[in-house]
């Protein structure tokens, strides 16, 4: 079964962007490749069983197994070593992907105490799209009665765009809550 959001781009969202961005064929309109979700683990990256529960956590909010980062350098005054965990990250593509995005913007992102917006200038020269959140605690799936710690995670968006203003219409299609920047 498709996702619900899947149906949604490809019969309403499509059309509009191709009107909005006049494009001629539906192929040059943006969209949504993948999705990537990192946590960094920080000083907890030498305890195993927190890396565990962070990886637990990570597969619980993506729904498929998170991967650990591993240090491919040895940097002494970051207190690296090569090949120690650094991090766990999960990749979503299709139909996982679009559930994700479909959970994200309207249970996980309102739970936000004291949200106001995603800012709109995490758009890079590629058109991808990134933003950090400050609590992984705000997914439905994540238990926090059994969370040790609360942690940041990353998240970008990678998508076929090929300019900042495109992107931007695509993720307000998507009903993203973006804030209006000012330009000076």
């Amino acid at each position: 079964m498709t996702p619900r959001l899947k149906n949604i781009y490809q019969k309403e969202i499509l059309p509009k962007l191709m009107t909005k961005l006049n494009f001629k064929n539906k192929h040059q309109a943006p969209k949504i490749v993948k999705i990537i979700l990192n946590i960094g683990l920080g000083e907890d990256a030498s305890d195993a069983k927190k890396v565990k529960s962070c990886q637990d956590d990570v597969t619980s909010i993506a729904g498929q197994k998170a991967v650990i980062t591993k240090f491919k350098k040895s940097i002494a005054n970051f207190k690296t070593r090569k090949g120690f965990a650094a991090g766990v990250k999960v990749t979503l593509r299709a139909t996982k992907m679009y559930e994700f995005i479909d959970r994200l913007v309207n249970i996980a992102l309102p739970r936000i105490k004291d949200f106001r917006g995603l800012s709109s200038t995490g758009i890079d020269k590629f058109g991808n799209y990134s933003f950090g959140i400050k609590e992984h605690i705000i997914f439905p799936e994540v238990n926090f009665d059994k969370v040790d710690k609360i942690r940041g995670m990353d998240i970008t968006l990678v998508t076929t765009s090929k300019s900042k203003e495109a992107t931007l219409e695509l993720l307000k299609e998507f009903n993203f809550p973006l804030t209006q920047t000012k330009k000076n």
